[in-house]
């Protein structure tokens, strides 16, 4: 497709220089277009002129496809983290996923949680139906905090702002 772009250039070129050749002669211009186009110095500049169009338009489309991928890699990157449902984001800061192993729920945030056989499936569904189980009485969300004590673990609480 690169060459056709360049080929409509270099007639349309041509088109101005026949169009040239047919009015007046500029001063002191005897020579006419075929002496010109005859000059071997003048049909090296049309065919650097070619040349340098060409490389003009692959530099464009090569440009344009690296947008293009930079574009499917940005997609993709999204898709990805859609993808990743299985992770659960924490109650707490709303921003972060907990990070969910055998004996323990952490988060970038300072949640801390010593647990039991936990997985993220488990605690996702026991997010999911303990704020479900809620809004079916009460419009506001609930808010989750770290709860510690003196003898008791670390546990996640959730209450109310009402």
């Amino acid at each position: 497709g690169g060459a056709l772009l360049v080929q409509e250039v270099m007639e349309l070129e041509w088109q101005g220089l026949q169009a040239a050749q047919e009015s007046p002669p500029a001063r002191g211009g005897e020579e006419g277009l075929p002496q010109m186009l005859e000059d071997p110095d003048e049909l090296a500049v049309l065919e650097e002129i070619q040349q340098e169009l060409i490389l003009q338009e692959q530099s464009v489309i090569e440009e344009y496809e690296r947008s293009l991928q930079f574009d499917e890699e940005c997609l993709n990157a999204m898709l990805d983290g859609l993808d990743a449902s299985d992770k659960v984001i924490c109650p707490v800061c709303r921003k972060n996923n907990l990070t969910v192993r055998n004996h323990l729920v952490l988060c970038q945030c300072g949640l801390y949680i010593s647990t039991q056989g936990m997985t993220e499936g488990k605690l996702r569904s026991l997010l999911e139906n303990t704020i479900t189980e809620h809004s079916h009485r009460c419009f506001h969300n609930p808010e989750f905090t770290v709860t510690s004590g003196m003898e008791e673990e670390t546990s996640l609480l959730m209450s109310c702002p009402v």
